[in-house]
């Protein structure tokens, strides 16, 4: 794996399980990037919810996630929660996004999230991107799965507050579930950057990361 050049930084893969993973991951992250690099290319291939509402609220929450962006989103129709089996299309997927890109970094489910829908996704990346930094976003949920991650991205005051906004505004199919609220999502998000010494933030985990200490 390969460590992350901010200043060469000129694309970005998003993958998500699931429409709003991405967004509830990284949505932050993803404001944070893309307002400080006009142009930036991002591609998003996501597992499930093509052909469905689900799909058009992914395509334009990510558009908005992603301001002034180069944006391609790709959103599969893999049945909900039946990941495993179908690992040989997902797979597919990823290399067919690998063949026409090379981001400099990506961001992906982590490979000890208890669903295994994005448990499942998160082992596919390396099979495809063997040399590229991949950072692994968290998602809370009932499972009580929340570890200790290594990597953190300080979000500013209004980026925490404009992430929560365009998740309430774009997933209207999820407001109705009990977690998907501003406390939920500013909380893991305070505590966070508790960790980064901010005041929010939000947390990655890495399998691998090169050093290039050379002067």
């Amino acid at each position: 794996m390969i460590g992350l050049r901010p200043g060469r930084l000129g694309g970005v893969v998003a993958l998500g399980a699931h429409c709003d993973d991405i967004a509830i991951g990284a949505g932050g992250t993803l404001l944070t990037l893309c307002s400080g690099r006009p142009g930036l290319r991002v591609d998003a291939l996501v597992l499930s919810g093509g052909g469905t509402p689900r799909e058009d609220e992914e395509r334009a929450a990510l558009a908005a996630f992603c301001p002034g962006a180069q944006v391609d989103v790709t959103v599969l129709k893999l049945p909900d929660g039946r990941f495993p089996a179908h690992w040989e299309e997902a797979k597919n997927a990823l290399e067919e996004l690998r063949r026409r890109t090379d981001p400099d970094v990506i961001l992906a489910p982590r490979t000890d999230d208890a669903h295994q829908d994005h448990r499942g996704l998160a082992k596919l990346v390396p099979t495809a991107f063997r040399d590229h930094l991949a950072l692994g976003y968290e998602i809370v949920k009932w499972d009580g799965d929340l570890g200790s991650p290594s990597v953190y991205q300080p979000l500013d005051d209004d980026v925490a507050e404009e992430k929560v906004r365009l998740l309430q505004e774009h997933y209207a199919s999820q407001r109705h579930r009990p977690w998907y609220d501003r406390e939920a999502f500013l909380g893991l998000a305070r505590i966070r950057g508790i960790e980064a010494a901010a005041k929010y933030a939000e947390a990655f985990f890495v399998k691998k990361l090169t050093l290039d200490l050379k002067g």
